[in-house]
């Protein structure tokens, strides 16, 4: 089962604007992008992987919720399709324009103020010595 660090009643804490109809969906894509950002993050889990050191619990679901007021303020729906093409349609299928951004090949668009929440918490660079 994925882990998910927030809830919608803290997106819309952290938002200020009542939580998106699909705030779980945005939620849990949002921590997935937490997950590959942290990869060589070192911190205690529960036997779920949750974090068990407050800070940490805390720094996680500030970062969620930041990445999914960054997807949701740039267009993205959690797919990062937003950030790769002009126009996109799905029936007959129809992408025009591509941008610059983050590519295929693993880079991850991690919201700044998120990025923020977790070197503050130590989490980052997630450098293992």
């Amino acid at each position: 089962m994925p882990r998910v660090y927030a809830t919608p009643t803290q997106l819309a804490a952290w938002t200020g604007e009542p939580a998106p109809a699909d705030a779980e969906r945005l939620l849990a894509r949002a921590s997935e992008d937490l997950d590959d950002a942290l990869i060589r993050a070192v911190y205690l889990v529960d036997d779920a992987g949750m974090p068990t050191d407050p800070a940490v619990v805390v720094a996680l679901r500030d970062a969620v919720c930041a990445q999914v007021e960054y997807q949701l303020a740039a267009g993205d729906d959690g797919t990062g399709a937003a950030g790769r093409w002009d126009s996109v349609s799905i029936g007959p299928v129809s992408l025009s324009g591509r941008k610059d951004g983050p590519q295929a090949t693993g880079d991850l668009d991690l919201a700044p103020r998120a990025y923020r929440a977790l070197t503050r918490a130590g989490l980052l660079p997630g450098v293992i010595w």
